[in-house]
């Protein structure tokens, strides 16, 4: 094996987002290989998707389980690994209850993977709110997590549409590089946003741009209520169901939280809003000149995932698995530069925006 090929492993690898991105990344940085070794998700849909489009995944490697029952020791040995642990806990939408809730703790066996493979590099991702989770105790005890488990943890918040993904997506990636890696002078630097490379995209352009065939996998659309229909009549594009001067009968007798993605349509001229895979009627992201909620397969595009890329499972689980999942051109983003980082070439970058003394160098 070449010293530039990495046997991939995964744990909480939706649809396959981040393992796609890692490949595309290879593609394009010379002498790099990527092998898929494991992944694991507890979702069976979402695994029959990975299976069926991430090369060299198979039933037995992509097993199906609850990660507090997953056998590390019996996983084979890897050189890289990815985890987008669950985000529940620390979204903006709901309790915040980070550490303490049901899927906060679930970072730790990530770091069990890392304690018991080694691998020479990792890269975690979630969403934005992580960083306040628990007054900002929760991030600062996972990155020393992180680097007690023997790694060199570089964390920034990615605004994935400032590279070229058409939408507004923002995450926490934390790319760890191993220990003695790191002292032999590899050294992971965020990627600049600003060169010719991150081209802008709009909602329109993605979803149009080719055309969508009518036969396109997970192109099915939705039938959409007489009232819904009315009301997204009314909702100018960028608006939602709260700002748009709707009347009476057609205004949600929402109390508490109101979102601005419920009923929002696409504003044609940027990129989305952020795609989600939870929530009920009215967050299923909305055209920006039909009176209906796009397609699985336009969510695809948002997400940028390729048209030839085959969700499985019923419409709603692959709504699911496509807002759940990472962008594959976001995580081309941080492969390109982390496989350049362990080549020790040059790219253009910039400083981190998050900075955690006594966590990093």
């Amino acid at each position: 094996m070449s010293e530039y090929e990495y046997r991939l492993g995964e744990l909480f690898c939706g649809p396959g987002g981040m393992a796609l991105g890692a490949h595309f990344a290879a593609d394009e940085v010379p002498n790099v290989n990527v092998q898929h070794e494991w992944a694991s998700d507890y979702d069976q849909p979402t695994v029959d998707t990975y299976i069926h489009n991430i090369p060299r995944a198979t039933p037995n490697s992509v097993p199906v389980e609850d990660v507090r029952d997953l056998d590390i020791s019996k996983l084979g040995d890897i050189d890289g690994f990815a985890f987008g642990f669950p985000c529940n806990d620390f979204s903006v939408v709901g309790e915040h209850r980070g550490l303490h809730g049901t899927y906060g703790p679930l970072f730790q066996y990530g770091v069990n993977v890392l304690e018991q493979k080694q691998p020479k590099w990792f890269v975690a991702e979630n969403v934005g709110g992580l960083a306040g989770a628990n007054g900002g105790e929760a991030f600062r005890h996972i990155l020393l997590s992180m680097k007690d488990a023997g790694y060199v943890p570089v964390v920034h918040k990615y605004r994935f549409e400032k590279y070229g993904v058409p939408q507004a997506r923002h995450r926490i990636i934390v790319v760890g590089i191993r220990d003695d890696l790191h002292k032999d002078g590899i050294i992971f630097e965020v990627p600049d946003p600003a060169i010719a490379e991150y081209v802008p995209e709009t909602s329109r352009q993605a979803i149009t741009v080719p055309e969508i065939p009518a036969d396109a996998f997970n192109h099915e659309f939705t039938r959409q209520s007489a009232n819904v229909r009315r009301r997204l009549e009314l909702i100018a594009p960028g608006q939602n169901a709260f700002t748009a001067d709707l009347p009476e009968e057609l205004q949600l007798n929402v109390k508490g939280a109101r979102l601005s993605q419920i009923y929002k349509r696409l504003d044609p001229s940027k990129p989305a809003y952020t795609v989600t895979g939870s929530g009920g009627g009215g967050t299923h992201v909305y055209h920006w000149s039909d009176p209906r909620a796009l397609t699985n397969r336009e969510r695809a595009r948002l997400q940028t995932f390729p048209d030839w890329f085959e969700f499985k499972g019923n419409k709603e689980s692959v709504r699911k698995q496509i807002g759940m999942a990472v962008p594959p051109r976001g995580a081309k983003v941080i492969f390109k530069a982390l496989f350049r980082s362990l080549q020790q070439l040059s790219y253009p970058s910039i400083e981190p925006n998050l900075k955690f003394p006594g966590v990093q160098p």
